[in-house]
């Protein structure tokens, strides 16, 4: 099984904190932005991040590998 390089959780953290009010200003954040992953494996995985207000926003295509239910 190949490992997605792609990590949407870690983009939000990261947009969440450079949008932060005690983020430093070199680290200013876009309104959007495209953040590009994977590219040493060989995967295009992108990333869109964009903000409006405090809400950060994750989007991106999906590849559907493993389908199923999980039961407690």
């Amino acid at each position: 099984m190949v490992e997605d390089p792609v990590t949407g959780s870690l983009n939000a953290s990261l947009a969440q904190w450079l949008t932060a009010a005690d983020a430093p200003p070199e680290a200013a954040l876009p309104a959007a932005y495209l953040a590009a992953q994977g590219t040493r494996l060989g995967r295009a995985g992108r990333v869109h991040v964009s903000r409006e207000g405090d809400t950060v926003w994750v989007g991106g295509d999906v590849v559907t590998v493993v389908t199923g239910e999980a039961r407690c």
